[in-house]
């Protein structure tokens, strides 16, 4: 039992596995709680932090209705991580090359407000991006949002790329010597248009029932009514669209870092993909309830999962241990300590290339809101969730490429 407190002060109680969390993350766990439809408690994990309605770092089971703020903007936001048939032996001394490689392969960063020049969208999409596209495309849930979304949506253009924040590629070693190839982005542009879209339906729907809530961000859509069909439809695309952007992202980086190497490169047996930004339909204490998972990942016994750390710490690979208490849940990653306002404000340049020593990446005033010291530590949140998961492998990046 790792559970470290108990909150009780709502309509079901919170349970949360860390001491390390902030009075404005206590009070949007508590607005969490008076929600009359949230099943049994709320699950707080370690790396908790503030969001926008609801905590990052939680997990929320509900009946009959979803929270779409909950849910976010970058719905199906996740990571994928691949081991390949090299060795850490066998990599050269230096990685700038290997660096550069991936970055010439996957658009990244973000240009000319999103429009046609972005460079972190692609000019002409590669036949495996249209091919993908062609099939999510294709989809009938696609059909049903509103026009309104489709007008605006990047679609294939941002289909294989990585995005801004804290998105990023990392090449690994693990303690064994293995090579892994990691990543973590999303549904980019258009998940983003589908989330905004029905969190702004949601609030005109408690305007309309005249319904207060103590925070607008915690407006939701019932079960049964029109506008929840469409959500769930256009939610699990956007969550599809995520699952496939990181599949081609990955192909695209274990080509570029077989050809900076000289060789041809392959995933071994070891590879995962999961979400930590969704919902899914799931029984928990005899109920089919939504459980959205807001900066969590699944782990059922069995499930495998990647916490990562932050640029300049390790990341595992875990197998869940299926723990009914957290919905079967763990933590996404480190979580942050500071807002990225706030890292720019107390960090240097000096500071970014101290905290990244021994990794090949931007070490400039662009990238100091993703320093390490804004995070928490990762070794204590993975103390914190023992009961959670059991770690494989504990890796530590060399090449780490940002939006």
């Amino acid at each position: 039992m790792t559970i470290k407190r108990v909150m009780s002060h709502g309509r079901v109680p919170a349970k949360i596995w860390t001491t390390d969390i902030d009075e404005a993350t206590e009070l949007q766990v508590l607005n969490l709680t008076t929600l009359p439809f949230i099943h049994k408690h709320v699950a707080v994990m370690p790396d908790c932090h503030v969001g926008i309605g609801s905590t990052v770092g939680t997990v929320i089971p509900t009946i009959k209705a979803i929270v779409p703020a909950a849910v976010g903007v970058d719905i199906g936001c996740g990571m994928m991580a691949h081991r390949l048939n090299l060795r850490a032996d066998e990599l050269p001394d230096s990685l700038g090359a290997v660096r550069s490689a991936i970055e010439a392969a996957i658009p990244h960063g973000r240009t000319d407000n999103g429009g046609r020049n972005d460079r972190g969208a692609w000019g002409e999409p590669p036949p495996v991006v249209e091919k993908v596209w062609d099939k999510l495309f294709a989809d009938d849930r696609y059909f049903a949002f509103p026009k309104e979304i489709l007008s605006r949506g990047q679609g294939s253009r941002q289909l294989g790329t990585l995005g801004t924040g804290n998105h990023f590629i990392e090449l690994c070693t693990d303690t064994e010597g293995g090579v892994w190839l990691m990543l973590h982005s999303g549904s980019r542009g258009i998940g983003n248009k589908i989330g905004s879209y029905f969190i702004e339906r949601a609030k005109e729907e408690m305007e309309r029932w005249h319904i207060e809530l103590p925070d607008p961000n915690l407006a939701y859509l019932p079960e049964g009514t029109d506008m929840f069909k469409a959500y769930w439809q256009a939610l699990s695309w956007a969550q599809d669209y995520a699952m496939c952007n990181r599949q081609i992202m990955m192909g695209l980086a274990v080509d570029a870092v077989g050809k900076a190497l000289g060789r041809e490169l392959h995933s071994t047996e070891m590879a995962v993909n999961c979400h930590h930004n969704y919902v899914a339909l799931e029984h928990h204490y005899g109920r089919n309830v939504y459980v959205t998972r807001k900066g969590a990942v699944r782990a059922r016994e069995g499930d495998l999962g990647i916490i990562p750390g932050s640029m300049g710490a390790r990341s595992f690979i875990v197998r869940g241990r299926g723990n009914p208490e957290s919905f079967d849940s763990c933590s996404h990653g480190a979580g942050r300590k500071m807002s990225r306002g706030a890292a720019k404000a107390q960090f240097t340049v000096d500071d970014l290339y101290a905290q990244t020593a021994g990794v090949e990446c931007r070490k400039d005033s662009g990238v100091i809101d993703e320093i390490p010291a804004a995070y928490k530590d990762i070794q204590q949140v993975m103390d914190n969730q023992s009961d959670l998961v059991e770690i494989l492998y504990t890796l530590k990046q060399c090449v780490c490429v940002k939006g």
